[in-house]
């Protein structure tokens, strides 16, 4: 039943933005952003032990944690751009959010390069000589 909490949370936060936007606009940004990071760190334990069972899964399926790493780090990067994102565009910074994106899908292909890489060689290895 968290999923009810969370939307409890995020209707009352906005209910009380909407009224107070109309008196203080930046108390009623302040709420948004406190209401999406308090919604974010409850979640936190769910990412947690979302990312221990992948762990444990990964040591039974002997895989390279390199790569899991790798992946669960590029997945961070999507959230908390997207996160950080939202929360622009929210406050009417559009620009600066577009930004937030483009910096967050270039921390992505980073992080890829070297699993890119690991498969190039891998198919070139497989091909005959």
């Amino acid at each position: 039943m968290e999923i009810v909490q969370i939307v409890g949370l995020g209707l009352v936060a906005t209910i009380l933005a909407l009224v107070i936007k109309e008196q203080k606009p930046m108390f009623a940004f302040l709420l948004a952003l406190a209401s999406g990071v308090f919604i974010f760190y409850f979640l936190i334990g769910k990412i947690a032990e979302v990312i221990r069972i992948l762990e444990r899964l990964a040591v039974q399926a002997d895989l390279n944690l390199v790569f899991l790493e790798t992946i669960l780090k590029i997945i961070g990067i999507a959230y908390i751009a997207e996160f950080g994102a939202q929360m622009t565009r929210d406050a009417g910074q559009g620009a600066i959010a577009s930004k937030i994106e483009l910096a967050g899908k270039v921390l992505i292909l980073v992080m890829a390069v070297p699993i890119i890489q690991i498969i190039i060689e891998t198919v070139i290895n497989l091909l005959p000589a």
